[in-house]
């Protein structure tokens, strides 16, 4: 039996941001680099959690991401989901694979990764996607409480804040 997390974006916490503007690349471990020959296109911030299990051990373990993305203002552009799926409120979607990860600097949160995208859907905002880096995060560790057969398949909401860089092809 497994205790399980669902990633949640709370109200108040969820933010996703577009910038306006050509957004900057973050400085990030060698390792969290696209490939050359992409560019960035895209900025944003969510919320969700990652945490993986074992079989047959009580623990806690990562279900899925749920967020609402929104942009500067306040304004909801998208969602992001399982998958890892980022959709965009035009309907185009991106699915991520996990290409390299870094703990990144605060050991109390989910690590920084840089994701490829397996596959991208219709023909909008995220089609463009070849690459995404999840970095600048905060929270979403496994929760403290101590999973249990008390405490079996029951899911926990664990908010957590990263920033999304989004890439294609120059």
């Amino acid at each position: 039996m497994r205790c399980q997390i669902v990633a949640i974006a709370p109200f108040a916490a969820a933010l996703l941001a577009a910038c306006s503007s050509t957004p900057k690349p973050p400085d990030v471990p060698t390792s969290l680099i696209p490939p050359s020959g992409q560019a960035l296109f895209l900025e944003t911030l969510a919320n969700g959690v990652q945490k993986q299990g074992q079989a047959g051990v009580y623990e806690w373990v990562f279900r899925a991401p749920e967020a609402t993305l929104t942009d500067w203002s306040g304004r909801a552009i998208g969602k992001h989901y399982a998958g890892p799926m980022w959709e965009a409120a035009d309907g185009s979607r991106v699915l991520g694979e996990v290409a390299a990860r870094d703990p990144g600097p605060d050991p109390t949160a989910i690590p920084w990764l840089l994701l490829v995208a397996k596959s991208t859907f219709g023909g909008g905002r995220l089609t463009p996607t070849t690459s995404i880096q999840r970095v600048a995060t905060a929270g979403g560790v496994t929760p403290t409480e101590t999973c249990s057969a008390d405490n079996a398949n029951q899911f926990r909401r664990v908010p957590y804040t990263a920033t999304y860089y989004f890439y294609k092809a120059r």
